[in-house]
């Protein structure tokens, strides 16, 4: 085995500490700003982009890097709120839909300019000299080669 380079020991930790207090940042702001958690947000933006704007629970978890139990509770609140509702599935009848509501969207667009401003403060600032194409080719490269974590442990709450 070689060893890490110092180069390769600082990314890593420098990733390794990206990963984990930027979605927190803009967790915080998000709560501050709307009332609303990140993953709240990442799930009707999801909805929000799909055709008919409903996606299985299964595929709406997996999209959000959820377990399907993490992603019950969170359109569990939507739900109480008005956002989403559940409908059975036209394929099978047998699995459950989250179907984004007009109320739903209306959320999201005035959430927008928040977690706009806050991924634009904590993330885009931080890159002015950085060539983002090849670095999004580079973590798209880190997930796909990564297998996902085990799916009944959640990644955001």
């Amino acid at each position: 085995m070689v060893p890490l380079s110092v180069e390769e020991e600082a990314f890593l930790r420098a990733w390794s500490r990206a990963a984990l207090t930027v979605p927190r940042a803009l967790d915080a702001d998000l709560l501050a700003g709307q009332g609303m958690s990140l993953s709240e947000y990442t799930a009707l933006m999801h909805l929000s982009e799909v055709p008919g704007q409903s996606l299985r629970m299964s595929d709406l978890a997996s999209a959000c890097a959820l377990s399907l139990s993490g992603m019950s509770r969170i359109v569990s609140r939507l739900e109480a709120q008005g956002l989403v509702t559940r409908e059975r599935s036209s394929c099978d009848g047998r699995g459950l839909n989250a179907v984004l509501t007009d109320a739903g969207l209306g959320r999201l667009r005035r959430a927008w300019p928040t977690h706009l401003a806050s991924v634009r403060r904590h993330m885009m600032d931080h890159l002015s000299e950085l060539d983002l194409p090849v670095v999004t080719a580079a973590l798209e490269r880190f997930a796909s080669d990564t297998p996902c974590a085990d799916p009944q442990q959640e990644v955001l709450t």
